[in-house]
């Protein structure tokens, strides 16, 4: 994809897997480079445009397809836009896919295994999870699918964010 069309970034994977990181690592390279960027983070778009939402299937499913209007209409601006959600449904990313476009989507897998996940987690989130103190939860009480055909895959277990960061821009702008 050459840089010149804007495009939607869509960062997937569980909670922990380095997805917010990436995208500020990604962002920050590209705002170096004079390319308008912006980054919806799953935790901050619940904060404003999604707050009204839970964690039940049906509500990420609506998250997402928020976020995808607005990836969109920020690509119809000609801004790349770099979403960090869990998204744990392929048939929720394959919606976002179809409202963003799909000359415009690029699905990266931060394909991070769960145990690292849990090891990352500073807000103890897993342990409640498995605790039962947190219902639905991705990856421990709520299923995860994994992409199928994901434009990038990552692991994050032993891969750095730059080397990771410089993958995805390889990915965007080939050399």
């Amino acid at each position: 994809m050459e840089m010149s069309q804007a495009c939607t970034l869509w960062f997937t994977g569980l909670s922990g897997a380095g997805k917010t990181t990436l995208a500020n690592e990604v962002a920050h390279r590209l705002r170096e480079g004079n390319h308008p960027v912006f980054v919806l983070d799953g935790d901050v778009v619940r904060t404003g445009l999604c707050s009204d939402l839970g964690f039940s299937l049906e509500d990420r499913s609506e998250n997402i397809r928020r976020v995808a209007e607005v990836a969109r209409l920020f690509n119809l601006t000609g801004t790349i836009v770099i979403a960090a959600l869990i998204s744990p449904l392929r048939e929720d990313r394959a919606r976002a896919k179809f409202i963003i476009g799909p000359d415009r989507f690029l699905e990266i897998w931060l394909s991070t295994p769960l145990d690292t996940c849990e090891q990352r987690d500073v807000k103890g989130l897993y342990a409640k999870a498995r605790q039962g103190l947190i219902q639905g939860f991705t990856g421990i009480s709520s299923p995860y699918e994994t992409p199928e055909t994901a434009d990038l895959v990552l692991d994050t277990s032993w891969k750095s964010p730059n080397d990771c960061a410089e993958r995805i821009l390889e990915l965007v702008n080939p050399v």
